[in-house]
């Protein structure tokens, strides 16, 4: 029920406040100033962005504000439709999450590191926002209502396995809803889900994650996707609780995900059900071809990475210069080390450069962390140092945060610094070698 008890929502609200306001927008023709408070829209109370957000799409609302002065003030909006409002907030505070898996990541990071990274987020918010997974057991009732009333849709959430036993288990929390009614009751209110298992062996592999598959492929078209990626530890993880699967765990969970890929197919007309880069590479099997993916919807998730940049690069062909006689070093994480000559080759092939792959172990979180995305900037420069040789060198962006800070709070500025060469931070390599003419 849409607004379901504002007396005791009101008790959950963030404070709502602006951060910055754009010239020539809605709300600096009003004179909203960094840190007013936005109260309500048409008498409803703002609990955080999406409210914010939903409600002042409206074409005309009455908005009540908190000044900075601490006066409160009215005022009568009418929107043109498309005319922004010019509003940014402050980040919102993240829900945190109330599970306690052996295999989190986060409890995986060595001590030292900013605040930031010790946070276990699990926010149904930035899933709907990011895409970021969440496991949908800390919902209240009021979260209930505005997911299905804003459309908050697709969700990305953490299965792991839909056997509730197991599942609580997993997540460590014996209070974890059964999350195959729960998901089949928002598919009926028309909210759709991406979903992952967390593949732990010994625990949710094997005929567990068979059961898992065929309940989530039951749901219905409301599941639009599974992916099945393994785990993965850090050198502080909880070790003595849980491990990596061998790559004969690997190959099985593929032939799981294949099957189910195969049903799909005949009868949705997609795979449905996918294998994480990582699994494909553990169990020593090739990578499916890039038609495979689709729209890669699960592509952060380490779901058809490779294939997803190869057609980057195929579609950047025409902007790519040509940077013949140039040797630019691609740096990336021992994951991808086998896997990227591949792509190198069409980059080659489009550019006439000398790529070479700069393969770096993760001195931060050991080496069986193998992502680019999580590589330490003290590890990148140890690669990088003496390497007066390379013209350019390409980073992995997802290595560093919107404020370009690497995980061991060292900036991609200082780096930059220390390098014999320049750098530039990409996704895909086609983002920064079309818009850089590497200096002669």
């Amino acid at each position: 029920m849409p607004g379901f008890t504002n007396s005791l929502k009101a008790l959950a609200d963030d404070v709502i406040r602006v951060q910055a306001v754009a010239p020539d927008s809605i709300g600096g023709e009003l004179g909203l100033l960094p840190g007013t408070e936005l109260l309500a829209i048409n008498g409803r109370a703002l609990e955080d962005f999406l409210d914010w957000e939903f409600l002042s799409a409206d074409e005309r609302f009455l908005l009540r504000a908190r000044l900075p002065t601490g006066e409160e003030m009215e005022y009568d909006i009418e929107r043109p439709e498309g005319f922004p409002m010019g509003v940014t907030l402050e980040p919102p505070r993240i829900r945190r999450c109330a599970n306690h898996c052996d295999f989190c990541f986060v409890d995986g990071n060595p001590a030292g590191l900013r605040t930031p990274l010790y946070i276990r987020d699990d926010d149904y918010r930035l899933s709907f926002r990011y895409g970021n997974f969440a496991t949908l057991t800390n919902l209240k009732p009021w979260d209930v209502d505005r997911i299905v009333e804003y459309r908050l849709s697709p969700l990305y959430v953490s299965v792991h396995a839909t056997d509730p036993t197991i599942r609580r288990w997993l997540l460590r929390n014996p209070e974890a809803p059964d999350i195959v009614p729960q998901l089949r009751w928002f598919t009926g209110q028309g909210i759709a889900f991406h979903a992952q298992v967390v593949l732990v062996p010994g625990v949710n592999d094997g005929v567990e994650l068979e059961r898992t598959l065929a309940d989530l492929y039951g749901i219905g078209a409301g599941v639009l996707s599974v992916s099945v990626v393994p785990v993965a530890l850090t050198e502080f993880s909880k070790r003595h609780l849980v491990r990596e699967p061998t790559p004969a765990e690997c190959r099985a969970a593929l032939g799981a995900v294949d099957r189910v890929a195969t049903r799909a197919l005949v009868e949705r007309g997609a795979p449905w059900c996918f294998g994480a880069d990582d699994l494909y590479l553990q169990a020593g099997e090739p990578l499916p071809a890039a038609e495979w993916y689709g729209e890669f919807e699960q592509r952060e998730n380490g779901v058809g990475s490779v294939r997803f940049l190869q057609t980057r690069i195929a579609a950047a062909v025409g902007r790519l210069p040509d940077l013949a006689g140039k040797r630019i070093g691609v740096v990336t994480g021992t994951a991808m080390g086998a896997l990227m000559p591949q792509v190198i080759d069409e980059l080659t092939a489009a550019t006439r450069a000398r790529f070479e792959l700069v393969v770096v172990e993760n001195t931060l979180f050991g080496p069986t962390v193998t992502t680019a995305g999580l590589l330490p900037a003290t590890a990148i420069e140890r690669a990088l140092v003496t390497r007066s040789d390379l013209d350019l060198a390409l980073l992995p962006a997802e290595a560093v945060s919107e404020d370009l800070i690497f995980m061991d709070d060292v900036t991609a500025h200082g780096l930059a610094e220390r390098l014999p060469m320049p750098i530039r931070l990409s996704y895909d390599f086609a983002d920064a070698l079309a818009a850089e003419e590497v200096a002669a």
